[in-house]
């Protein structure tokens, strides 16, 4: 009986072609052939999913995203939408609609700290941190001692921040006027009692 030499056997064996792979050994994930998507609703040409058979998302104001609509989403869907259309005005500033939150608080309340910013500002401690760095690099506020307590330090408004701040108020005002639109005096005054009401009792 002859024995085959070992390494006669794995010299053949080297040789094989791995299965499901190449010469240089088996394909790769990425490289495979994927599965191909039978279900239309999965995705599209577009890489977006197809709406729903039967479904039908109302526009804003109707059905439920109107006068049937719950009043916590309504206040969501106006306020989302106001600040979307400030925001897109103000870029043509190049400011944001939370830099001229803190710009405007601090014309109105010299002083405040970070902490009381963010609080007024409806803002997290950590964007109001950023604001105000960002604001500093610009020159638009610095630091500076307060008029009574020279210990304690305090945001203000420099030359330059009160003329950006001016200038987002034309564009703020602009979108005052939408808001307003088609309310008396008193209708608005009574909107405008509404929400404060509503901001302060949820608040305690």
């Amino acid at each position: 009986m002859v024995r085959k030499n070992a390494s006669s056997i794995t010299s053949r064996r080297s040789r094989k072609r791995p299965r499901n792979g190449t010469k240089n050994g088996p394909r790769s994930i990425l490289a495979q052939k994927s599965p191909r998507l039978k279900s239309p609703q999965i995705a599209n040409a577009a890489g977006h999913s197809p709406p729903l058979d039967g479904v039908h998302v109302p526009p804003p104001g109707q059905g439920k995203r109107g006068e049937q609509g719950y009043l916590a989403y309504l206040l969501r869907q106006a306020a989302a939408a106001s600040r979307l259309t400030l925001e897109r005005s103000l870029a043509t500033l190049g400011a944001t609609q939370p830099q001229f939150l803190v710009l405007t608080m601090l014309k109105s309340y010299p002083g405040l700290s970070g902490a009381e910013l963010a609080r007024v500002a409806v803002l997290t401690p950590q964007t109001v941190g950023v604001i105000i760095r960002n604001l500093e690099r610009d020159g638009a506020i610095r630091m500076t001692p307060h008029p009574v307590h020279g210990r304690v330090l305090q945001w203000t408004l420099t030359r330059r921040g009160i003329l950006l701040l001016e200038r987002c108020r034309k564009h703020a005002s602009a979108l005052e006027r939408r808001l307003g639109a088609g309310l008396s005096p008193q209708a608005q005054a009574t909107v405008r009692r509404w929400l404060a009401r509503i901001a302060a009792d949820l608040q305690q």
